[in-house]
């Protein structure tokens, strides 16, 4: 093991309540080899840095004096059209981004005194992790724990791997969030260190999985398979998009796949649709693809709920 292990992640967040069985603490890795149309976390996709940017903590380039536009190499930063202050106080000019020109060398976020301009992510080792998850102990008493999450943790094995180590050596029960497209033999590796896998099966369908993702499904399913044969412990976890992933063929396949897996998935989460991702399009310059996609009601996520569960299945909605 590596306690000194390096890895690249973008936030750690506790008393987390959807990530696995009981309170736990979440830590969010980047990178990713998926790109899912309806990706919530697209800070989570790249395994480097990026810039991100929030104007409404911009105080105005005259409170800094103009200090992120001075700090970029490349003239990537300008001054907006001026603003009302958020205060009343007058007209202020904030920061505006070329994001054609800027490559992201973080040298602005360096010198931006409210943080509005700011490092997606950030280098750590296992040792500072465990360091930090570990002051949330006390919470985990009544069965929860860390979940290790992202973008796709796999996708950073060798930090991952090393973590889960110290982690369960810590005495702390283990979730790894996972989009199952890594190797199998990397499963096998951290198998022994993870108490439960939270495994996403996006579609059934590889041609339309990999135009939902960018690639096809052959290699997923195949590891939800090992992981199941292998004793493994999962938790599957359905993502309902409305006209790309809720059609009744591609749930039924996905219920039959679960039954499958035999006694191996403990629980079927169903994740609706939401919104809450898409103001991070904006914070990265990013353009957000699913502007004409709304959540599904009610009635149809309790109708798959319903499907999940005819099939013999422990179901919930997320």
């Amino acid at each position: 093991m590596h306690n000194n292990e390096k890895g690249q992640i973008y936030d750690i967040q506790g008393y987390a309540v959807h990530d696995g069985p009981g309170i736990r603490t979440t830590i969010f890795t980047k990178g990713c080899p998926l790109r899912c149309l309806w990706c919530h976390s697209p800070e989570s996709q790249h395994h480097k840095n990026e810039l991100g940017y929030l104007p409404i903590k911009c105080l105005g380039l005259a409170t800094c004096q103009n200090a992120c536009i001075e700090a970029c190499p490349r003239g990537a930063i300008s001054a907006r059209e001026p603003v009302q202050a958020l205060d009343g106080s007058g007209m202020v000019e904030k920061a505006e981004i070329d994001r054609d020109i800027c490559d992201a060398c973080l040298q602005c976020s360096e010198v931006c005194i409210t943080k509005a301009l700011y490092s997606s992510g950030r280098e750590t080792t296992v040792d500072e992790v465990y360091a930090r998850v570990d002051k949330d102990r006390d919470f985990f008493q009544n069965g929860g724990g860390i979940t290790i999450s992202g973008g796709e943790p796999m996708a950073q094995f060798d930090f991952t791997y090393n973590l889960a180590i110290r982690l369960k050596e810590g005495g702390l029960h283990i979730c790894l969030d996972t989009t199952g497209q890594a190797q199998e033999e990397q499963y096998r590796k951290i198998m022994p260190f993870i108490d439960l896998f939270l495994y996403d099966i996006k579609h059934m369908d590889s041609e339309m999985h990999k135009k939902l993702t960018g690639l096809g499904n052959e290699l997923i399913l195949s590891n939800a398979r090992f992981l199941a044969e292998s004793g493994a412990a999962l938790q599957i976890r359905v993502p309902i998009i409305p006209k790309l992933t809720d059609s009744e063929s591609n749930l039924q396949k996905t219920s039959e796949f679960c039954v499958s897996l035999g006694s191996a998935v403990k629980l079927v989460q169903l994740l609706p649709y939401h919104k809450a991702g898409r103001m991070k399009y904006d914070r990265l310059g990013w353009k957000y693809k699913l502007t004409n996609v709304e959540p599904p009601d009610d009635a149809f996520m309790a109708k798959t709920l319903e499907l999940f569960q005819r099939h013999g299945l422990n179901a919930q909605l997320y």
